[in-house]
C-alpha cells in the first residue's frame, strides 16, 4: 500500500535522489564517452566564461592606465598590445562558444538515446507482465506513462541537466575567481546568496509537490479520455455526454488546479531571483565606486568591472538552477512511475514441459524431429533420473477440484471439477459472474488456481512452460483484437511463418474469404482502427481464421458470437464449426442455440457446477438449464 506522502501526490526526497541515480546509472551504461565529453565541454565552456570577465576587467584597466593615461599622444598610445588583447579575448570566447556547441550537441544525442533506451524497457517490461497488471489499470494510466513522463525526462535530460551541471561548474570557478578579485566583494554576494537560497527553498517546497501532483492528475485525465473514445458509442446510446463532460470537467479541474498553483509558485521564483541580482549589482556598483574614490587598495575600475560580470555570472546559474528545480521535480516524478511499471514483477513461469514437432517411431510413440510434421508432442524432462519423455498432444484436459480467487477472501470458483476428451465439445452456461470466463482464463494460465490441479494430456499444467501452453490452446473472443496492418497480416497473427495458401485456407475455413476478396485491396486490405471499416461479424471471421491459421489442438470461444445478428452468426457458426471439427473445445455460451450440440454442458452459478450433462438429458432434469431453456432468457 503506497504510503500518506505518496497518496497526497507526495515524492520523497530519498525517492527522488534514487530516481536520478537510477537514471543517471542509465546515461553513464548507455553513452559514457559522451557523458565524459559533456563534463569536459561544460567546464571548458564555464572556465572560458569566467578566463573572459576577469579578461575584460583586464583590458580595461590596460585601456585605462597604459594606453590612455600613459600616452601623451596616439601614436604613443600601444595599440598593437591594445589588439592582441583583444584577439586574445576573441579567442577565449571562441572556445567557449565552440564547447558550449559541442555539449549541447551530445546532450540531444544523450537525451534522445536514453529517451529511446527506456521506451524499449518499458514496452519489453510490459510484454512480460501477466494479465493482471493490466486488469488493474487503464490503458490512459499506461500510455501517460509512455507520452508525458518520458517526455518529462527528456526535457530534464536535455535542459536541466546540462544547465545544472553548468550551474555548479560556473559557480566552484566564479567563486575562486571573486576572491582572487576581492574577498570584501565576495562576502557581499556570498550574502544575497544565502537569501536567495533561502527563497528558493521556500518556493521551490511548495511548487514541486503540486508538479508531481499535475503529473498523476495528468494521467488520470488521460486515462479518462482513452475510456471514453473507446466506449464513445455507449456514451451516443445512453446519452452519458452531459455526465461525461462533468465526469472529464472534475478531473480537468483537478488538473487545473494543481498546475496554476504549480505555476503560481514558479513564476514567483524567476522575479525574485532577478531583483535580488538587481539589487546585488546596485549594491556593488556602488561599494565599488566608493572604494574607487577613496582608493581602497586593490579595487580599481577593470576590478570593479570583471566582479559585476562575475557577480552575474555567480548569482544567474542559481537562478537558473532554480527554476528548472519544478522541471526536475516533474521528470523524477514521472521516473517514479515509469521505474515502477520497469519494476514490476514479469509473469512468473516455473514451467519446463515443451512442446516438440513430432512424428510416429516404430512403436508408435512420439520421436522429436525438426521438421514441421503437423504432430506434435509434450516434451518432458524428468530431473529424479535425468530421462526425458514425449506425450501425443491431444487435447485431454481434466480440472480437478479446482478453487479460484481473483481477490483473497472472495472465491470465484469452488471445487470445480470436469473433464474434456479429445474431440470433445464443452459448453459453459450461466449468469454473469458465474465463472465461466475465469476457467478459459486459468486454461490459458492468465491466472493459477489456489487449489486442485488442471492436467493437460495428463501432465499438470503449472508444469508446461506457458508459451508453448498457449500455443496449443486457440481462442476467440467476444471483443475482437485487430491491428493496424493489411488483412493478410492480420489472419497470420496466429502463425507468422504462415503461407499464402495457408492464410487463404483458414480465410475459407472460417467463411471470411468471400467478403475479404470484395475489400479494396482484398487480403492487401489495410486495417487501421481495429479494423473501423469492417463489420463486427466480418471482424469476428478474421479472428476465426486468426485461431484457424494456428491450428491448435484445443480451442476456446468466449462468447464468440454474443455480438452479432442471426443471419451473421449463421456464417460464423459454421466457419466455427468447421474449426471445432476433430478439435477439444470449450464454448462460453451467450445463445443456448450454440450449445445444444455439445458433448457435455456445464451449468455454473456462483462459482460451482450446479448441473452438467447434454442438451436432451438437462432438459429432463427440469433443472436451472431446463428454466433458461424454456423462459428463453439470454445468459449474459
Amino acid at each position: 500500500m503506497p504510503n500518506n506522502k505518496k497518496r497526497r501526490g507526495r515524492l520523497s526526497f530519498k525517492a527522488m535522489m534514487k530516481n536520478l541515480g537510477r537514471l543517471l546509472k542509465i546515461m553513464w551504461k548507455e553513452y559514457p564517452v559522451h557523458l565524459i565529453l559533456v563534463v569536459i565541454m561544460t567546464a571548458l565552456s564555464t572556465i572560458a566564461s569566467v578566463i573572459g570577465s576577469v579578461f575584460m576587467g583586464r583590458l580595461i584597466d590596460f585601456i585605462d592606465q597604459d594606453l590612455l593615461n600613459g600616452a601623451t599622444t596616439i601614436e604613443e598610445a600601444n595599440f598593437a598590445k591594445l589588439g592582441e588583447m583583444v584577439l586574445i579575448m576573441a579567442a577565449i570566447y571562441l572556445v567557449g562558444l565552440l564547447a558550449n556547441y559541442a555539449y549541447q550537441r551530445m546532450t540531444a544525442v544523450m537525451s534522445q538515446g536514453v529517451q529511446k533506451k527506456i521506451r524499449d524497457q518499458l514496452f519489453n517490461q510490459m510484454e512480460s507482465l501477466p494479465i493482471s497488471y493490466f486488469d488493474r489499470r487503464s490503458h490512459g494510466d499506461i500510455m501517460s506513462i509512455y507520452t508525458n513522463d518520458i517526455d518529462s525526462l527528456r526535457e530534464m535530460m536535455s535542459r536541466a541537466l546540462p544547465l545544472v551541471l553548468s550551474a555548479l561548474i560556473s559557480i566552484v570557478m566564479v567563486f575562486v575567481a571573486m576572491i582572487i578579485q576581492s574577498w570584501l566583494l565576495t562576502l557581499v554576494v556570498m550574502a544575497f546568496f544565502v537569501i536567495e537560497l533561502i527563497s528558493m527553498y521556500i518556493i521551490t517546497k511548495n511548487s514541486a509537490r503540486f508538479f508531481i501532483a499535475q503529473q498523476r492528475a495528468l494521467a488520470k485525465a488521460d486515462g479518462y479520455i482513452e475510456e471514453l473514445t473507446t466506449g464513445q458509442k455507449v456514451v451516443k446510446v445512453f446519452n452519458y455526454e452531459e455526465r461525461a463532460k462533468k465526469g472529464f470537467d472534475s478531473l480537468n479541474e483537478e488538473l487545473c488546479t494543481y498546475t496554476t498553483k504549480a505555476q503560481r509558485f514558479s513564476s514567483i521564483l524567476g522575479p525574485v531571483t532577478n531583483n535580488l541580482g538587481n539589487m546585488q549589482f546596485g549594491v556593488l556598483a556602488l561599494i565599488g565606486a566608493y572604494g574607487i574614490i577613496n582608493n581602497v587598495p586593490g579595487l580599481t575600475v577593470g576590478v570593479i568591472v570583471s566582479f559585476l560580470s562575475l557577480s552575474k555570472a555567480f548569482m544567474n546559474p542559481v537562478s537558473q538552477v532554480s527554476q528548472q528545480i519544478n522541471l526536475v521535480s516533474m521528470a523524477l516524478a514521472g521516473a517514479e512511475r515509469i521505474f515502477a511499471l520497469i519494476d514490476e514483477p514479469s509473469e512468473q513461469d516455473n514451467g519446463y514441459v515443451t512442446l516438440v514437432n513430432a512424428k510416429a517411431g516404430e512403436d508408435g510413440n512420439p520421436v522429436e524431429t525438426e521438421e514441421h510434421t503437423g504432430k506434435w508432442a509434450w516434451k518432458h524432462p524428468h530431473a529424479a533420473d535425468g530421462t526425458v519423455t514425449y506425450t501425443w498432444l491431444k487435447g485431454d484436459i481434466t480440472l480437478d477440484h479446482v478453487d479460484f480467487s481473483y481477490i483473497p477472501g472472495k472465491q470465484v470458483l469452488k471445487d470445480v471439477s470436469l473433464y474434456a476428451k479429445p474431440g470433445q465439445k464443452i459448453a459453459f452456461v450461466g449468469p454473469t459472474g458465474a465463472g465461466k470466463t475465469t476457467i478459459t482464463n486459468l486454461l490459458n494460465r492468465f491466472y493459477d488456481i489456489e487449489d486442485g490441479k488442471i492436467r493437460y494430456d495428463g501432465i499438470n499444467i503449472n508444469k508446461i512452460k506457458k508459451a508453448d501452453l498457449r500455443r496449443s490452446l486457440g481462442m476467440v473472443l467476444q471483443d475482437t483484437a485487430l491491428f493496424t496492418g493489411t488483412v493478410r497480416e492480420n489472419i497470420a497473427y496466429g502463425n507468422p511463418n504462415a503461407s499464402e495458401e495457408d492464410i487463404v485456407n483458414a480465410a475459407k475455413l472460417a467463411n471470411a474469404d468471400n467478403f475479404i476478396r470484395m475489400l479494396p485491396d482484398g487480403y492487401d486490405t489495410m486495417l487501421n482502427n481495429a479494423g473501423a471499416g469492417l463489420s463486427q461479424g466480418q471482424r469476428q471471421l478474421l479472428s476465426i481464421a486468426r485461431c484457424a491459421v494456428a491450428d491448435p489442438p484445443v480451442m476456446i470461444l468466449d462468447e464468440a458470437t454474443s455480438s452479432i445478428d442471426s443471419h451473421t452468426e449463421a456464417l460464423v457458426q459454421e466457419g466455427m464449426d468447421r474449426i471445432m471439427n476433430g478439435r477439444t473445445v470449450f464454448v462460453v455460451a451467450h445463445r443456448l442455440s450454440t450449445v445444444q450440440n455439445s458433448d457435455a454442458i456445464m451449468v455454473l452459478d456462483q462459482g460451482q457446477i450446479i448441473e452438467r450433462g447434454d442438451h436432451e438429458s438437462l432438459l429432463a432434469q427440469e433443472g436451472k438449464y431446463y428454466q433458461l431453456y424454456t423462459g428463453g432468457k439470454a445468459l449474459d
